[in-house]
């Protein structure tokens, strides 16, 4: 394979490198593991994401494709079919997700599929990629509610009694991809035209006048509901924000729709005039006074990603992109690198979310991948499988 040109950023300060090396050498020890025994390997306080037991066809699953992400960025950078041979292994598993277990899916299957199936397809051209990323496609785009011009996020499409019913999350401006690319790869509009539907949704519903953002939004009744990541319903989560410029970025690469740049640019601006010495955010920017400054690594980690994407299409201004140096810059420092290599993690101090059950100052197989797609392309990598 080409080797990659290394950017200024990268020659600049070798610790980025060296950053990127340790995340191709945890990707070659986790995608044998996850492979060997396919689960979510979502977050851990401890960093041993293989303890996390939630099946891979489990409905809640969103993350095993962080793993697979991270396996074939080091397969981009170093050729060794190593990655490549054991992303494969998990083919008939990804398979099955869409087919015989596709009514136990969630809106989450952007994720999952952009970087598994999407990504194979465009770096292999391989036609069995491609169909698998069609069907998660549609699957997905069964999820889209006309009346309401959203797509539900979580539970059976086929349970409208559930708490999941007339419910959208901020997250799913991240799934969207996967239906701008199928619309592409068919012809078929109706993907672009969901995807466009949904976002529009996101724009009137989720963002504040201040530039704030919601998680949830419940749609019967019009508004509130559970505030699932967020301190509580009026809360600022910092990675919902994240998410929210990474989507809105995309979506105007893919449809030139100065309104979805604006938004992105207006909550970028928002983001970066909260963050402090620290540089890494808090968790959610509206803690009450008191509360422990819990930082978000992956927070910050997807935030550099979406920066990056303003900067592709010229959108990002000076402020941007010093935000995006010093977060990446922070990151790949001692205090939230782990360099060793028996745990799995990479990036320390994540947090998953407020309430019972949700981990703190935990690694995050999600934040994990963000650092290394962040790092790909400051080291040359000029198309995402977003």
């Amino acid at each position: 394979m080409t080797p990659v040109v290394v950017t200024s950023l990268v020659a600049a300060n070798p610790s980025l490198r060296r950053a990127f090396d340790l995340c191709v050498e945890k990707a070659r020890r986790n995608i044998e593991a996850l492979a060997d025994r396919p689960a979510s390997w979502a977050f851990a306080v401890n960093g041993h994401y293989a303890e996390w037991n939630e099946g891979f066809h489990e409905i809640g699953n969103w993350t095993s494709s962080f793993i697979t992400g991270m396996a074939l960025l080091a397969w981009r950078e170093t050729g060794n079919d190593h990655f490549i041979q054991h992303v494969e292994r998990l083919g008939p598993w990804y398979a099955a997700k869409v087919g015989e277990h596709a009514a136990e899916t969630m809106h989450d299957l952007g994720f999952l599929y952009s970087l598994y199936s999407v990504a194979l397809y465009k770096m292999t051209g391989e036609a069995r990629h491609r169909e698998v990323g069609l069907q998660a496609a549609r699957v997905l785009a069964g999820r889209f509610i006309p009346n309401g011009n959203y797509i539900r996020a979580w539970g059976r499409m086929d349970d409208i009694a559930s708490d999941y019913a007339g419910l959208a999350i901020i997250d799913c401006m991240m799934n969207l991809p996967l239906l701008y690319w199928a619309a592409e790869e068919t012809g078929d509009a109706r993907f672009k035209e969901i995807a466009m539907r949904h976002s529009d949704t996101t724009l009137r519903r989720f963002v504040r006048a201040d530039d704030s953002v919601y998680h949830a939004y419940r749609f019967d009744p019009a508004m509130g509901g559970e505030n699932y990541c967020g301190r509580s319903i009026d809360s600022h989560w910092a990675r919902g924000t994240a998410w929210a410029i990474y989507g809105f970025a995309l979506g105007y690469r893919y449809t030139g729709d100065s309104d979805y740049l604006g938004v992105a640019l207006r909550l970028a601006r928002k983001f970066n005039s909260l963050l402090d010495d620290e540089v890494v955010p808090v968790w959610d920017f509206r803690l009450e006074a008191g509360a422990p400054l819990l930082r978000d690594s992956s927070a910050a980690a997807v935030a550099v990603c979406a920066f990056q994407e303003l900067e592709a299409v010229c959108a990002a201004d000076e402020p941007i992109i010093e935000a995006k140096r010093a977060l990446l810059e922070r990151l790949c420092s001692d205090d939230y690198l782990d360099r060793d290599l028996a745990v799995e993690g990479v990036l320390k101090h994540g947090q998953v979310g407020d309430g019972v059950g949700k981990a703190k100052n935990a690694y995050t197989s999600w934040g994990d991948y963000y650092l290394m797609e962040a790092l790909a392309r400051e080291m040359g990598m000029k198309e995402t499988w977003w």
